[in-house]
């Protein structure tokens, strides 16, 4: 007796059939009707004959016969059906299979787990092949030069937020394949991986538990050892596509990292900055147990009392009282004195950039969780447990990955 499993899964295969067929028929009829003329200069071909295409689908195999001929100005011999079709030389898989495909490679955590994916939603491939897609759509992406969106007639009036951030990435380092008798050897070499979330600030709304989430948002991570200055001209140009030129306010959140804030101070100079507030206690938290040692509750007190002020709007008095360690200080340790002197410095660099109250009363965020976030998100994929990676392979997926999270991986197709 069937089960209703069994049905469902008898029907479907009925249903993919009649897909498959269908396509198949639409292709051979838009292969009859192309001209055969030269893609590139329109000229007529010569010598020209007919030849079998076999493509691989998400409806499955479809079997083809395509017009192909000889083109005297590229001097070689093109396929019309091809380009038309959006069709790399000697590709055998559709732009829709390979969409599909790069997605899944991208979520989980493995080529052969996208492998075994795929298999389950009714495109069965290896996973060596999917890994040559996404390395060929991954070289593909360097060069990509993506469009402006165009905006909308009547736009209303809205603010943009960017954070940057970075977080490391595992390679394969000079020494990976070295024998056992190699002294010292580097088989490992981290790099940091920097990374951009974009967003309007309108997209961003709480769950009924207070949870912040992000109702469309748009991201940036570069390869390792890419330069600040490069990675600062690829934020940029996202934050231009998504309205850097039209918002009524720009607001820049960030660690204290000093080749950020040079960066900002070049590429989004007229941006509200703020420093992230975590880290700003967290440096607050190391001048209290500097003064009070580490979990006392003379340092719980210290703390709480500058945190509550430079949280409400009292950030001058907190600059201030930190310098008043230094120009009142009795006699200290050396290492008590280097400590102060060090987050003292910190906070006065930074005595612009920690108007929390202001940024709260205007909606704004105060930390830079959205990035933080994004960089779990990747490491996910990327920083996986034995993964240990090549410099071409990274980069090919997280470019992909880039482009599937902010949903342009259609123009690698157009």
């Amino acid at each position: 007796m069937n089960t209703l499993r069994t049905l469902e899964q008898t029907v479907l295969a009925e249903g993919r059939e009649w897909t498959r067929a269908r396509l198949e028929k639409r292709l051979q009829e838009e292969s009859a009707a192309l001209p055969a003329v030269c893609p590139q200069s329109g000229e007529p071909l010569r010598n020209t004959r007919w030849r079998d295409l076999t493509l691989e689908t998400v409806a499955g195999t479809v079997r083809l016969r395509v017009r192909h001929g000889y083109s005297e100005a590229s001097q070689a011999w093109v396929c019309p059906a091809r380009p038309a079709w959006g069709l790399p030389a000697y590709g055998r898989m559709s732009p829709e299979l390979e969409a599909r495909l790069a997605y899944t490679a991208t979520e989980v955590g493995s080529y052969e787990r996208g492998a075994r994916m795929a298999e389950r939603w009714g495109s069965p491939v290896s996973d060596n092949c999917i890994h040559q897609h996404v390395q060929r759509l991954g070289a593909l992406a360097q060069d990509l030069k993506l469009p402006l969106p165009k905006p909308p007639p009547k736009e209303p009036e809205f603010s943009l937020v960017i954070m940057m951030d970075g977080w490391m990435a595992r390679e394969r380092g000079p020494d990976w394949g070295a024998g056992p008798r190699k002294k010292d050897p580097q088989r490992v070499a981290w790099h940091e991986i920097k990374s951009a979330v974009i967003y309007r600030l309108e997209q961003r709304v709480e769950t009924s538990t207070g949870r912040g989430l992000l109702l469309e948002k748009y991201i940036v991570a570069t390869p390792p050892e890419t330069p600040p200055v490069d990675f600062g001209s690829c934020v940029q140009a996202e934050a231009l596509r998504r309205g850097l030129g039209r918002a009524k306010v720009v607001y820049v959140v960030m660690d204290g990292a000093v080749w950020l804030w040079e960066l900002v101070q070049d590429r989004f100079a007229e941006a509200r900055k703020t420093l992230d507030f975590h880290h700003a206690r967290e440096h607050l938290q190391a001048v209290a147990e500097a003064l009070h040692g580490a979990g006392t509750p003379e340092a719980h007190t210290w703390l709480d009392g500058l945190v509550h002020s430079l949280r409400h709007g009292k950030e001058v008095r907190v600059v201030r009282k930190l310098q008043e360690l230094l120009e009142n200080s009795p006699a200290r340790l050396p290492q008590t004195q280097e400590i102060l002197e060090r987050e003292v410095n910190y906070f006065v660099s930074h005595r612009d950039h920690l108007h929390y109250q202001e940024m709260e009363k205007a909606g704004a965020p105060l930390g830079s969780g959205a990035v933080e976030s994004l960089g779990k998100q990747l490491q996910g994929r990327l920083r996986g447990c034995g993964q240990f990676w090549m410099r071409s392979g990274f980069s090919h997926l997280l470019r992909v990955s880039v482009l599937v999270k902010n949903k342009d991986d259609p123009f690698l197709w157009n």
